[in-house]
Parts: C-alpha cells; structure tokens; sequence
C-alpha cells in the first residue's frame, strides 16, 4: 500500500474465487483460503458423476482476497463501482493443466478518504469493521455514533496488516419462496413421489449455482411446496448478503434453471429472522407499567410493522400505543413502540417486520405482563400499650421499587413510621399507640392502612389491612380478703372494663393454670368479668390466683391471695360404731378418726350434751375418743344420735355422719362381740370395713362398708361392700383430684398409676365387689375430667377396663348386678367419655388390643376422606365384629373430628336385660363414638357374629342411659336389621353409642314355621277379603235400586258400600306394605310411610262406619218422631265416616314423623315401642265396638221394656231383633280382631294371639258379604228377582206372606231352634211390613231396613 500522504483515496476489493490448484498472484495481500464445501444432492445422479471427475483431481478450494486500490483522483471511485456491479458472475479464468480459476464475486468493502489532515476509511454497505479494529484503533466518533468496544464503520487510518472491513453478521439461515408458473399437482406433497425428488434436484442444483457467489454461502435446501402455481420454500444459510448480491444470486438461478419451469423473477421473497436486535423495557412488567419494545437493524429501512399475534392485529398509533421509526447515522434503523399503562390483556407475543425490497427482517418476541400482588395481613388487633407494632407488607416478585407509600384512614389518628427493605422487597410500617391515642371509649376502634407500591415505570399495587385498636385493660378483682375453711367455698370475681380479648385464664403464683371447669367468663358490650368459684376447697387452693385477660401480647393482671385453714371434709372423717347397742348398765368406745394429724379441738355431741375427745395416734392415722356410759342418762331405753365436731384454728367446724345409739334393757342380747358390739337376734348393722375384723393397715386402711346380722348367737356377714386397701387408696386419691385446681395436669399419672394398681390387685377385685364398684366409681369420677385424652391416657384407662372385665370377674359383675346397681351403665358411660375425648396425635389408625376390649380410632382431616371401616375380632371368646361409616357421612363432620370404636366381648354378660329372662344381648357390645357434636343425619353399619338361640329374631340395639329411671337399657329406636345370615348380622342405626343385637325368643323368627304359617293365612285370607268384597259391592250395585227405596234403606247401603270400599281399599295397601318391607327395615322409607297412613285411614273408615250404622239406629229407635234429610244424613255420614279418621290420621303422622318414630322398624304399621302411635287406632276402635254394644242393649231394653203406650206388637218385636243382628255379630268380630291384634303387641304374648288375629283380620271382607250384605231378605229378593228365579221367588214369597213360621235356619232340632231365636227368627209374625203406614211404623220398618 502507498503512502497515505501520496493518496488521494483507496479502496479495498474482495475477490472471491475458487481454483482446482493454488494459484500463483504476486500481490501485497491477505489470503484467507477456505475449504470448498461440497453439496450431495441426493437423487441428482449426473451431477454426482461431474463432481466425481472433477475431485478425482485436486480438491477445489475458495479464496478470498483482498485487493487494495489507489486513485489519484477520487471521481474513479463510482465508475469502478458501477463496473463492478455490471459483471456477471462466475467469471471464468484461463485453464490449465495444473489449475482452473473462476471467480465468484467482486465486492467494494473499504473506501479511504482524506478528511482535513487525517485519513477515515469506512466501511461500505453491508460492511464492518471487526471488533478488535474498533478496540485498538482510533475510530470516528462523530461519524459512527456507536459506543466504543462495540462495531464500528470507520476508523481513522487504514490498519497496515489488515484485516479490513469484513462481512456484517453472522452466519444467517434466509427463509426464501419463488412460484413456478406451473400447475400444482398433488405429488409434490408427498416427499416421496418422483415428481417431488425431480423438483427438488433440478431446483437444488440451480440454487446452488445461484447463491454460491454469496459471502460465507453455505448450503441451501428445498424444503417443500405449495399451491398458488407453484410456490417453492427453500433456505439458504450464509452470511447477510446486500440486496444488489442477492438479486445477482437470483439471476444466476433463473439462468441455470431449465426454462420449463418457468420460474416468476419477481416472486422472490427472503425473510431473515436473526438481524434484528429486539428488546422490551423493563424485564419484568407489572399492571400499569410504561413498556418499551424496541427493534435495531443495520439494515437501512423506515418500513417497520408491528404485529400483536393473540389478537391478529397490527398496532397503530392511537391512545395507548405510540410507535416511532428513525435511523440512526445513516447506519441503523430503529422502531420503537410504547406501551402506556399496560394491561394483562396486552400480554402475548410481538412481532416486528423491517421490509427491504424482498428482504423482510423479522423479529418475535413474547411478553408476560404481571399484576401486583402485595402480601400482608389483612386484619390485626392491636392494644394500646405503648409497644412498637409493626404492620407488613411485601411484593410477591421482588423489584426495585421506585417507592412505597403508607396512607390511613380511620376515626383516630395513629401514624407510624415507614422503612422499606429494597433487597426483600417488604415495607414496614411502625406504629406505637399509647392509652391517650385510643382511650377505652374508643376500644375497638377501624383504622385502614393502606401500603402502596409504585414501580419505576410507573405500576401501582396496594393492600388494605384493617387494625383495631382496643386500649389495655384495667382490671377490678374482688377486694375482701378471702379466708376459708376446707369443705368450704369461695368465688374471687374479675372485672375488665375491656370487652376484647383473646383468652381469660386463671393461674397460681408458680404459673399453673387453673382447670377451665372452676371458672366461667362473660363478655358485655363495655366490658367483660370472669369468676373463680370454689364449691368445696381443699389444701391444694390455698395460694395466690391471678386473674389473667390476655388480648394479643398484651397482659392485664389481677392478683387475689386464698388463705385455706385445715380441716377434715366430712366424708374423710370414718367413725366407729356406724350404729350400736347398749345395756342399759353398759358402755362403749365411740371414735373419730381422721388421715391427718393436724391441731383440732374435737368435741363428742349427744343432744344437748357435749363431751371432749381423746385424741390418739396411730401412724399417719388420727382417731379422737369418748366413752360412753349408759349410766350417764337418766331414760333407758332410748335412741341418741352420736356426733363428732372437729374445730379448727379459724373457728370453723365440721360435724362427722351420725352414729346411732341404741340404750336396750339387755335382757335379749344374744350376739357380742368385741369388735362388732352386742344386738338382739334379726339385728342388722354396718360397720365400716376399717374397723371390722377385715384385715387393714394403718397407711392404707380398707373402705367400704360391712354389714352384719344376729343370728342365733352370733354375727353373720350379710353383705360385705368393703374395698382393699390399695383400691381405697386410689379412691381416695380420686374423690381429691377432681377437687384440685390441677386435676388435669395430675390426671395422666393418676390413670397410669390406676392401671398398674388394679393389674397387681386383680385377685382382690374377684374377692370384693366392692372393690370392683370402687373402680367403676374411680372411672367415672375421672371421666368427667379431661378436655383432651391422648393415646397413653387411653391405654391406662383400657387396661384398667380389661382388667375388671376379665373371666375371673364376672362372678363379681353377678353380685354387683344382684344388688340392683346400675355400675355397668356406669362403666359403658365412662369408657364414652373418656373416647368422645380421645384426641390420636395423627391421622392414622389409632389401636389399642387387650383381650377383653378393643379400640380403633381415626382423625377425620380435610379433603377427601376414606371411609371408616374397622374390625374387631376376639379369638378367647370366638366373637368378631365390624363398623363401618361410608366417607359421605365423615364429610359431614368437623375438621379433624375423631371417631373411636370400642368393642366388649364380655360386656354383654353385665349389662342389664331390658326385660328379665326374656331378651337378652349376645354378641360383642361395641360403642362408637365422635368428638365433636353431629348436627346433620348419620348413618354407621355394623356386623356382628350371629350366635341366636334358635327361633329368636335378632334386634339391633343401643344402650340408652335414660331409660328405667336414667339406669339404662337397651333400646331400638334409630336402628334396623339391615341383614341376616347364618353367621352374621347386619346392622345400620341413624346416631352413634353402644350397640349390640337383642334376642327376643317370643317373636316369629323370619322363615320359621309360625312365621310361614302366618304369612300363608295373611295372603290367602286377604285373597278371599278382597274378593268377597268386591263381591259385595257388585252385589250392591246390581239390588240398588230395589233396596234403596227409603230413606233408611239407602242411608243403610251407603253404610255398607263405604264399609266394603274403605276395607277393599286397606286390604289392598297391606299387600303393598307387605311387598315394601323385608321382615327387617323398609326397601323404601317414604312408600313405607305412605302405606302406614293409607292403612290406618281406611282401617278408621271401617270403623267409623260401623259407628254412623248404629248412630243411625240409635237415632231411629229412640227419636221416632224427629225427621232429617238425606242431605243432611249423608253429611253428617261421610263426614264421621271419612272426616274423622283423616283428622286422626293426619295428626298421628305430624306428630311422630318428624321424630321419624311413625312406623315401626320391623313392619310398615303405627309404631308401639317408642310412641305408642298405635293406640291411635285401637282406642277409637275399641270406642266404637263399646259404643256399637251399648247402642243394642239400649235398642232391646227399649223393645223388652216399652214406656207406657208405647208397647210395641210382635211385629215391631221381630223388626228390631232384625235391625240389631248385623251390629250384634260386625261390631264383635271387628272388635275382636282388634282386641287380639293389640294383644300381640307386648313382649312375651303367645303365639296362639298372632294366628288368631291373622285369621280374624284376613277374612273381615267374607264376613261383611255374609251378615252386612247377603244376610239382608231384600237383597236375597233383589238378587232371585234380578236373576228370574220365579219359582223358587214365588213360592218364598208367599210362605212369607202367609205368615210361616218356617226361620232362615231351618232345623228341628232344640240347638238350631236356640240359634235362630239369638237372631230374632221366632214365632209367627210377617217380616215384610208396608212400605209407609204412619210415622210410627215407617221408623220401625226404616230402622230394620237398616241393618238386615
């Protein structure tokens, strides 16, 4: 190169070539040689062979090389370059033997010109220098506008060993399209037809030739085709080439292309995808932000477009959206759009297009737009009490936030002071609020601070939190000093003039908290109080309480000191004798003792009389002293009331139980004793066990009490209640606990200490009942103390159950149960308690075995939860058991609720029977319980093993603790037998506690004997009712009209037809009930119900018609002159024959079906166990068969004994005999039917009641064809005329019109002669009389037309 001084302008030239041997060029040059890269183009076979003689040579390999040019004048420059570009390339060089050259292009790259004393040499077109010129040379600011380091266009002095202005960009993939003007065919889709692969080639190899004169050319690829003609898609990877370079390649392309083809110039089209530098300010956008896209492009170009491609729209310029397009120095072009507070729906993605000729750049990008989200607390309480508070706030993404503002709102004003953490991105707000800010006028009061965040582009966020503020609390607490006695009470009240609080405790001076049970807390709208209250002390209260409102972290406090002086409760104080008999002569040891060996004065009293103790000590054992002489009273015999009075320091007292004194002549004293005294024979007295001759100790005396008789002469043991030493012990320790303030601190070692005691005494609780009633009233006590019982807890109190419930202790259990106690309720009741308290530490299963009790328990968590289904299973007593509660119902329960099963196999031995030696449980007893209440309906399934004597119905029961007195027994309400099988029975009952099954020997058993038997005479009987009903009521319609003449006559058969209806009706729906119900629950609850209430309607209506019959006669026998209508005798009918039954029947339904106790659990009929719903139909019926009764005695005694000038003739005689025949016979057989179906309602009724009843009830419809319809002469008339039996018609008419004395029931014998005069049909009288005569005798004939 010249001397810059010498040049008035340089270019440097890029010459690209490539040569089969390296060519031999003399020039001052920078050769970069490159290996040529072949293309295979698959299924182009001739090209492969050309290509394969030409490698057989040397491998071709490509040049570049820059070439410097030097002009004196600069006017060469542009002459040279339009010559440049006017060449067509690939120029052939010569050939030789050694080399071929062909040149492939000729590019321009760098210009040097003179400007004032320095040379700048930039860049053409396309061009850069490369970064490492920019780095060490000096480069020409004002002309680049670019930052130093980075790629620059000019440079000040041309680098003297290169390199020089160098190809812009990288390697780039050109996504390009050119349409054929051919037709499309359907080959061309698919890749493998030969049409496809001939395509492909010859385009390919034309491509080929085309593009490989572009810089840093690489490969290009037909990627496919698609209709509009022929629309080719291809990609070319190279270096970004100029436009005039590219429309160069297409012209080679179009040259080397078979003209066949006929490809379209000006349908090229090339999209570049990586020449556009796309950014988006800032990173993270939120909600509201100002956001910047921006594209950069060194392609010079202003037509850019933006694209939103979820919404397929191009952005315009409007109220929110700004877009700007410049280019910057000439060099790069630039688009910028703006985004003003931003939306989530402006999110997705971006595209932005550059468009050059047929270069299209395009760039995507997607953009996420985010809404603040700030995490506080929405709501606090804070006290006023001058403590710092602070009130957070923080964003969910952290950012640098340009600011965070604090803002309130509220009645007061308490400000605070902000402090915002940049690198956590959290604000936090301190406040500090004194009794002054909110005084308690104010407690409680809303103040609303709000904390916004704001983002350097302009976002906002902000969250609310609601702070109370309530002023601290002053607290009033019962001024008296409080000094007490032991067996005394007090209460120590606590006032706060503050209603808002967290929690209100008690606690002593060492920081134990009172049991919750000693103190009740109330709020009120100004303020809240609290009470201690004591109902007996003991030692353990004597100290100091506070009284403790917690609100928050905020402690008011109120201190009261309990002074407690000794003294003996008075059930701790055991007196010998319990009762004794004195000579009148005689004396005897009264004594006191005590378990404390404290300071008290102890005086004797007898009447008036009083008498200073001696006292005595005996280990830990006090006992104070008198001895009595009889001599010392004036009147002999006589009884006295002995007591001791223990005075204490503060001047309280105590009495001790009474000791009866008896002052007996002694001339029948048989029985003495030292230790147990004198008595006269069939004498019976107690004596506590701890003086008696049962062995004790003076650290742990024996309990209970021994009772003794005088026979002959000598004490027998009676009854012996007395309780060992060790079991006393516990007793005792119990009856404290449960007065001291810490009895649920103490009560886990308490129940483990219970647990080891009763193993180790086993043999003594199978010795003494009492000691055995000790424990149960041990677990009882101690039930009814812990809120939470955890799994150790149970346990101790599961062993102690084992225990007593043990083999060995049964014949125990026996002596207990003679004795008419009701301590196995007791025990069930207390094993509840303690399980409705059970709190597992997890939600898995929870089980505890021993061998003679079992417990499953479970957590209920939130969600989904399994359903509850456990086993239990006893091999010693050959017993198992399952529950199971379907997941719907646990959905139903509270949030970690606990459900604990726990099965007895023995318990069902104690437990009373309901009924003695009649029912009898025999199976496991297992009882469930829930911890926390159940408001909605309930379900639980349960299985038992089927062990029934054979021919007993099984019977799901529960054990009611409120039956017989609050004793408890076992109890069917609330469940059914679901199922039986050989080995099992199945259960589902509505409520949850102890359950078992019931055996009840007297029932039919379903599919026994008496039950088919049963069954057989119902259907058939019932086939037979409703036939012959529906047999009467034909018959009534086809005589209608001949026997409804009159009055009387058609009120009659209206009688009879609403009688045969309502029975068809009933009869009709005890099939249907029958057909609903299983022997052990309904198939369907509702038909079931329906069925019950359509029975007892229409079996009502039977009755109440039977009723409007003898009413009617009643009416026209005793009141012969008074005449109604038949309207109003037909209203005054249906409305008692229908009216009052619906009423009966409607309430019966509304008052016991809400209960669900309407029908019974075995059958669809009125319930009797546990509402006696059935005596809603029995006492009318039974009513009505009196009254039915009543009104034909009181008919015969008027016909018997007429009044004066009233005696009827033997005519009226014979008519009313008739009118009272069909109530005579109907009214008792339905009454009887009755009176039998109720007797076998009630345990233990025999089995002769059930068939009698079944017979009776099933052929009522046969006997109301027979005596209510058929047994009627005008229907017999009816019916022979109707059906033109003349003869026999005729000649019956007549003997009856002349009087003959032939009856119905013609016998010669004395019976039948008796039988026919219980039915009227005697003498010699005409039953047919006239139709009307006089008013008198139409009533008569009325009355029998009636009821014949």
């Amino acid at each position: 190169m010249k001397s810059p001084r010498r040049t008035t302008l340089c270019c440097m030239i890029i010459v690209i070539y490539f040569s089969q041997a390296t060519p031999n060029l003399n020039l001052e040059s920078i050769v970069h040689p490159l290996i040529l890269r072949e293309h295979e183009l698959a299924g182009k076979e001739p090209l492969r062979q050309k290509r394969a003689v030409a490698s057989s040579r040397v491998a071709a390999e490509e040049y570049t090389v820059d070439v410097e040019i030097s002009f004196e004048n600069a006017s060469f420059l542009e002459p040279i370059k339009t010559y440049l570009k006017s060449l067509s390339f690939p120029i052939q060089g010569n050939s030789t033997d050694q080399a071929t050259t062909t040149i492939l292009s000729i590019e321009v790259t760098t210009v040097c010109r003179p400007t004032g004393n320095e040379i700048w040499c930039s860049c053409e077109t396309g061009y850069r220098w490369p970064q490492e010129r920019c780095l060490h040379n000096l480069t020409c600011q004002e002309h680049d506008g670019f930052p130093a380091g980075h790629r620059c266009s000019c440079l000040k002095g041309l680098p003297p060993k290169g390199p020089f202005c160098q190809l812009q960009g990288a390697d780039v993939t050109l996504r390009m399209s050119v349409r054929l003007n051919v037709g499309f065919q359907q080959d061309l889709k698919n890749s493998s037809s030969a049409l496809y692969r001939s395509y492909k080639t010859d385009l390919e190899t034309a491509f080929w030739k085309g593009y490989s004169i572009l810089p840093g050319f690489k490969l290009v690829t037909v990627t496919g085709f698609r209709p509009g003609s022929v629309v080719v898609t291809y990609e070319v990877k190279t270096t970004t080439p100029s436009p005039e370079l590219m429309r160069k390649a297409n012209d080679q392309v179009m040259r080397n292309l078979n003209q066949t083809y006929k490809m379209d110039y000006n349908s090229f089209q090339v999209v570049t995808s990586n020449e556009t530098k796309f950014t988006i300010v800032p990173e993270i956008i939120f909600e509201g932000d100002t956001v910047t896209l921006m594209c950069e492009t060194e392609v010079l170009s202003s037509n850019v477009s933006w694209h939103h491609v979820e919404r397929h729209s191009d952005i315009q310029n409007k109220s929110r959206f700004s877009v700007y397009t410049f280019v910057l120095n000439n060099m790069t072009s630039i688009s910028r759009l703006t985004i003003y507070n931003i939306t989530q729906g402006d999110a997705g993605e971006y595209i932005c297009k550059l468009t050059l000729d047929i270069f299209e750049y395009e760039s995507r990008k997607k953009m996420d737009v985010t809404p603040i989200r700030i995490l506080a607390t929405e709501e606090m309480k804070v006290t006023c009490d001058n403590n710092p508070v602070s009130l957070n706030c923080c964003s969910e993404i952290n950012v640098n936030w340009s600011m965070v503002e604090w803002k309130q709102q509220g009645k007061i004003n308490i400000p605070g002071n902000p402090e915002t953490d940049t690198d956590s991105g959290c604000s936090r707000y301190t406040l500090k609020a004194d009794g002054r800010q909110c005084p308690s006028r104010l407690g409680g009061t809303r103040v609303t601070y709000v904390c916004e965040f704001i983002s350097e582009h302009g976002a906002r966020g902000s969250k609310s939190i609601e702070v109370t503020f309530t002023s601290v609390a002053n607290l009033t607490i019962t001024p008296d000093p409080i000094s007490v006695s032991e067996g005394q009470n007090f209460s120590i009240k606590c006032i706060s003039d503050v209603s808002n609080y967290d929690e209100v405790y008690w606690n002593t001076s060492a920081g134990i908290k009172i049991y919750p049970k000693f103190y009740t807390t109330k709020r009120y709208a100004d303020g809240a109080e609290s009470v201690l209250t004591v109902k007996t002390v003991t030692r353990e209260w004597n100290g100091t309480y506070h009284c403790i409102f917690r609100y928050k972290n905020s402690y008011s406090v109120a201190t009261k000191d309990v002074t407690v002086y000794p003294l003996p409760l008075e059930p701790n104080i055991m007196v010998d004798p319990l009762e004794a008999t004195i000579p009148c002569k005689g004396s005897h040891h009264f004594k006191c003792c005590i378990q404390e060996n404290e300071d008290y004065k102890v005086t004797f009293q007898m009447d008036s009389l009083s008498f200073l103790a001696e006292k005595e000590v005996n280990g830990k054992q006090v006992c104070y002293k008198y001895n009595f002489m009889a001599s010392s009273v004036s009147r002999c015999p006589k009884k006295f009331n002995i007591f001791c009075h223990f005075t204490n320091a503060a001047n309280n007292s105590v009495q001790s139980p009474s000791m009866k004194l008896n002052l007996v002549p002694g001339e029948n004293i048989m029985c003495q004793d030292p230790i147990i005294g004198v008595g006269e024979p069939g004498k019976v007295i107690q004596k506590l066990c701890q003086f008696s001759s049962v062995p004790s100790s003076p650290g742990s005396p024996t309990g209970g009490i021994i009772t003794y008789k005088c026979v002959g002469s000598q004490w027998k043991v009676k009854k012996n209640d007395c309780i060992s030493a060790p079991i006393n012990s516990l007793l005792q320790l119990a009856k404290a606990l449960i007065k001291s303030p810490y009895q649920d601190a103490k009560l886990p070692t308490y129940l483990k200490d219970l647990s080891v005691s009763t193993g180790k005494v086993k043999h003594e609780v199978s010795s003494f009942p009492g000691s055995l009633g000790a424990i149960i009233n041990i677990l009882d006590l101690l039930s009814t103390v812990p809120t939470q019982v955890n799994s150790e807890m149970m346990t101790h109190v599961l062993s102690t159950v084992n225990t007593i419930l043990s083999k060995p202790i049964l014949s125990t259990w026996k002596v207990v149960q003679q004795q008419q106690t009701n301590q196995s309720s007791q025990l069930l009741d207390s094993v509840e308690r303690f399980s409705r308290a059970l709190r597992p530490e997890d939600s898995t299963v929870l089980s505890i075995n021993q061998t003679n009790v079992q417990m499953r328990s479970v957590v209920i968590k939130p969600g989904h939860p399994k359903a509850y289904k456990q086993s239990f299973v006893f091999s010693d007593s050959d017993l198992w058991g399952n529950v199971a509660i379907e997941n719907c119902q646990l959905g139903n329960l509270q949030r970690d609720s606990s459900i604990v099963t726990v099965a007895f196999p023995t318990l069902k031995t104690i437990l009373a029977q309901d009924v003695p030696g009649k029912n009898f449980a025999n199976s496991l007893v297992m009882t469930t319980t829930v911890s926390h209440n159940i408001t909605l309906p309930f379900s639980i399934s349960m299985t038992f093993k089927n062990i029934n004597p054979s021919g007993a119905v099984p019977r799901c029961v529960f054990w009611n603790f409120d039956l017989a007195n609050h004793t408890g027994g076992w109890d069917s309400s609330g469940c059914y037998v679901n199922k039986v099988d050989e080995d099992s029975v199945s259960c589902v009952c509505d409520h949850l506690t102890s359950f078992s099954i019931l055996m009840s020997p007297d029932s039919p058993y379903p599919g026994s004997l008496l039950e088919i038997l049963l069954d057989i005479i119902s259907y058939i009987g019932l086939c037979f009712s409703i036939l012959s009903l529906a047999a009467c009521l034909v018959v009534e319609a086809v005589v209608w009209k001949s026997v409804t003449k009159n009055r009387t006559s058609y009120m009659r058969h209206i009688c009879i037809v609403n009688i045969a209806a309502s029975l068809l009706v009933a009869d009709s729906w005890f099939i249907v009930a029958a057909a609903i119900h299983n022997h052990y629950h309904p198939l369907n609850e509702t038909a079931c119900v329906a069925a019950t209430f359509f029975i007892h309607f229409f079996y009502l209506s039977v009755f109440f018609w039977m009723l409007t019959l003898g009413l009617m006669l009643f009416y026209r026998l005793v009141f012969i002159l008074h005449d109604t209508s038949k309207s109003i005798q037909k209203t005054i009918a249906f409305s008692l024959g229908y009216g009052c039954p619906l009423v009966i029947s409607v309430i019966t339904v509304g008052a016991t079906q809400p209960q669900e106790v309407y029908t019974r659990k075995n059958a669809c009929w009125l319930n009797w166990e546990d509402t006696k719903a059935l005596l809603a139909f029995v006492i009318p019926a039974l009513i009505i068969v009196v009254v039915n009764m009543t009104i034909t005695i009181v008919v015969i005694s008027k016909i018997l004994r007429p009044s004066i000038g009233d005696k009827p003739s033997k005519q009226e005689k014979s008519s009313l005999f008739q009118i009272s025949k069909s109530i005579g016979v109907l009214t008792p057989l339905l009454g009887l039917t009755w009176g039998f179906g109720l007797a076998t309602v009630f345990q233990g009724s025999n089995a002769v009641f059930h068939i009698i009843f079944t017979l009776l009830n099933a052929f009522q419809g046969l006997f109301i064809l027979l005596f209510g319809c058929l047994w009627d002469q005008k229907v017999q008339e009816a019916l022979l005329k109707k059906f033109s039996l003349s003869r026999w018609s005729s000649q019956h008419s007549k003997s009856t019109s002349l009087g003959s004395s032939t009856p119905v029931f013609s016998m010669s014998s004395p019976i039948s002669r008796r039988f026919n005069n219980l039915f009227g049909k005697t003498g010699t009288y005409n039953v047919s009389t006239p139709e009307t005569t006089s008013s008198s005798l139409e009533n008569t004939s009325s009355a029998y037309s009636l009821l014949n």
